[in-house]
């Protein structure tokens, strides 16, 4: 399928999208260093520039546009999140673009605290918006560690379909496959990055660089040691409050996990470089979708395709 792609930061979900076989014609994001990112990787049809100065009507159509629209607002990690965050209203211009292109799916991410901000009530608003435009919508909140991705991170993904689509709703969520009582275990970080050379040794690994922003292990996100035989922590795109990221610890509790080995647990791979300071490739791998589950969700769209060509 075509993808327009909104808030698309390095290109995480569209990488997984393009893997199993579906072609984004149109991409945006405000974030210059991520832009530059996503060009280097994955092509020059990523525009930067904020989406609130998109002229719609010049989008080329797709078949689904998909983004995980900012979710500072949101999460549970900003104490002092609200209704009336102004970063909350971005999802509004992720409406507008489906009211306009009217593609025949569309796929959201957000985080977790989406659920319970103003005490589920923003949640069923974005639900009853997309619908008022024509779409039925499915939610659900999944574990990508139930995927395979060596990461307990929690997301919410919304999936719209158009209504005069098909009589039934057509995508399935990919069914989780690790975890206590499935086929496989958890994978954990430290299958994930023992393949790695020590950064500190000559090595000619991309990004094997990390912050020495110092650990004081205490019970805060971001600051607690990280279990070897578990999947990794939340890969994080916030700062430490002072403008630094807070990088996860590395399981050997001597430093913190570099650009690579972030990038590894969300799932990208060894090729895919990311540009800009240390702080802006920590904020874009902490930002992106992981590659391998996106790529489930991609193959969905490609059933889809073959259901709807039959």
């Amino acid at each position: 399928m075509t993808v327009i792609s909104l808030f698309s930061g390095a290109g995480g979900l569209d990488l997984g999208l393009v893997k199993a076989g579906n072609r984004v014609v149109w991409a945006n994001d405000v974030d210059v260093s991520a832009v530059e990112t996503y060009r280097k990787n994955l092509g020059r049809h990523i525009v930067c520039c904020d989406i609130k100065d998109v002229d719609l009507a010049a989008i080329p159509d797709a078949d689904v546009v998909v983004g995980g629209f900012p979710c500072q607002g949101f999460s549970q990690a900003n104490l002092k999140r609200a209704v009336d965050d102004e970063r909350n209203k971005l999802y509004s211009f992720f409406k507008r673009t489906i009211e306009v292109k009217r593609p025949r799916f569309f796929i959201a991410e957000n985080v977790k605290g989406i659920l319970s901000l103003g005490g589920g009530t923003v949640v069923e608003r974005i639900v009853s918006d997309f619908e008022s435009v024509g779409y039925r919508v499915e939610r659900r909140l999944v574990n990508m560690a139930d995927y395979g991705v060596p990461q307990t991170r929690q997301r919410v993904i919304f999936v719209g379909q158009r209504c005069d689509v098909a009589g039934d709703f057509l995508f399935r969520f990919p069914e989780p496959g690790f975890g206590k009582g499935r086929r496989r275990p958890w994978r954990t970080i430290r299958e994930a990055l023992d393949r790695y050379p020590d950064p500190d040794t000559p090595n000619h690994v991309k990004n094997h660089i990390y912050s020495a922003y110092k650990l004081a292990y205490r019970n805060f996100t971001g600051h607690r040691p990280t279990d070897p035989n578990k999947p990794c922590p939340t890969i994080l795109a916030r700062g430490n409050g002072g403008g630094g990221v807070c990088a996860i610890p590395h399981y050997n509790g001597k430093r913190r996990l570099t650009i690579r080995e972030s990038a590894a647990i969300q799932t990208f791979p060894d090729s895919f470089e990311f540009c800009g300071a240390m702080n802006a490739c920590y904020r874009q791998i902490g930002n992106a979708v992981p590659v391998l589950f996106a790529e489930k969700l991609g193959r969905e769209l490609r059933r889809i395709e073959r259901v709807l060509g039959a």
